[in-house]
């Protein structure tokens, strides 16, 4: 991990490399910051492999690690193989020796989400001052993760939160983070890749699809995960086949695919006698070419009904010319407003939101493209950046006197 003379050595830990949006959005971040800012930085993951969504997903094949070597990032992992039943086992002397020395070559520490925090303030191990990045708006439903963040507060380890929404921040100070801890840099997406595409080149991306030129497209991009509330997607989804003729939906996210057997069984409780609609959802699990998928689109929507604090697919769909529609969850109502819609957790609210999204889709694509620096990506890497930077030099001895300024 050797870097220029100057630069800040920056250390970010991950629990794992699995698609998701919260690991999609930093990992940019960072490889967007290495080299610039006189910043350096560097990721330890503490698994190589996980389990989630009905997958075993393996670091090493991941696009956002990919990305990270790419761009010059050293990325290391502790070697933890996938667990189907948790991630809390004992860490080893082994992986503590091998955390010690990435720490110890690190003047900052970022950790993804608070899972990683149990590793970073393990007893032993080098102080170092700890940026977390929060990417939700439910810290009660995530098990012992907010008693690790409420230990690692207490313990003086953690000088700053970075809230990816308003709706994190207010969440987490409601639970008894402390405010002055709490940043909020809202998420942004990368203008250069995801953008709107013409007539011509939309017709070419539905094609690709299977999917007619002209007929009226919803796109859903997420993981098969309960917070998702994939079920009501699906009703919702029968809804609008059924109402439009030549309506059709595109799936897209890890475990939204036939290949998971729990996606099928809620499929088959959703369309009932409807089976014939089937032909016109398409389930294409993990896409790396998401811009394609919102550019195709009509429509982008989220069903999620708990934690959401920000979601990614909403901003870059909206960027690629897709109508959002989501229900109210998180910072979801303030994305939306004036550029999409919000429905109530109910197929047939959410199906009509559809086909008035699509009615009206001329409209509010203008409304997008006209507050598009509000979602940039670069205003967040910048930000990003800030946070981290000020708090070169921070000791124990210097936290009394540390004040961020809000970002």
């Amino acid at each position: 991990m050797c870097a220029m003379t100057g630069e800040l050595r920056v250390l970010s830990v991950y629990e794992g490399f699995f698609t998701g949006g919260a690991r999609i959005l930093h990992s940019g971040v960072i490889a967007a910051l290495h080299g610039r800012r006189r910043q350096h930085h560097s990721v330890l993951s503490i698994h190589r492999e996980m389990h989630r969504e009905s997958l075993r997903q393996t670091m090493f094949r991941d696009a956002s690690y990919r990305q990270l070597r790419t761009a010059g990032l050293q990325v290391s992992t502790l070697g933890r193989a996938a667990t189907a039943q948790g991630n809390r086992e004992a860490f080893t002397s082994t992986e503590l020796e091998l955390a010690a020395r990435h720490l110890a070559e690190a003047e900052i520490v970022v950790s993804l989400k608070e899972q990683p925090l149990r590793l970073i303030t393990a007893p032993g191990l080098p102080w170092r001052p700890v940026v977390v990045c929060l990417h939700r708006s439910d810290p009660q439903n995530q098990g012992q993760a907010l008693a690790d963040l409420e230990a690692a507060v207490a313990s003086g380890r953690v000088v700053a939160i970075i809230c990816c929404a308003e709706s994190t921040r207010n969440a987490y100070a409601a639970a008894g983070i402390p405010v002055d801890l709490l940043h909020v840099v809202p998420n942004g997406a990368d203008r250069k890749r995801f953008r709107p595409a013409g007539s011509w080149t939309r017709a070419r991306l539905r094609r690709t699809l299977g999917v007619p030129a002209g007929v009226p497209l919803v796109a859903f991009a997420a993981r098969h995960d309960t917070m998702k509330n994939v079920p009501l997607f699906l009703r919702a989804t029968r809804e609008f086949l059924r109402r439009e003729p030549t309506g059709e939906v595109v799936a897209c996210g890890a475990g939204m695919s036939r290949a998971n057997p729990v996606l099928r069984e809620e499929i088959r409780e959703a369309f009932g006698d409807h089976k014939a609609l089937l032909s016109r959802l398409h389930l294409l699990g993990v896409r790396k070419d998401m811009e394609n998928i919102y550019r195709a689109a009509d429509v982008v929507t989220l069903t999620s009904s708990v934690g959401e604090a920000a979601p990614l697919s909403l901003i870059e769909g909206m960027m690629c010319g897709a109508v959002p529609v989501a229900t109210d969850v998180g910072d979801c109502v303030a994305i939306v407003e004036g550029r999409g819609l919000v429905a109530d957790p109910d197929p047939v609210a959410i199906s009509e939101a559809w086909l008035e999204a699509i009615a009206r889709r001329e409209e509010f694509v203008a409304a997008a493209a006209a507050e598009a620096d509000r979602f940039s990506h670069r205003r967040m890497v910048r930000s990003y950046g800030e946070i981290i930077g000020r708090l070169r030099g921070t000791t124990p001895a210097t936290l009394g006197g540390l004040a961020l300024a809000p970002a």
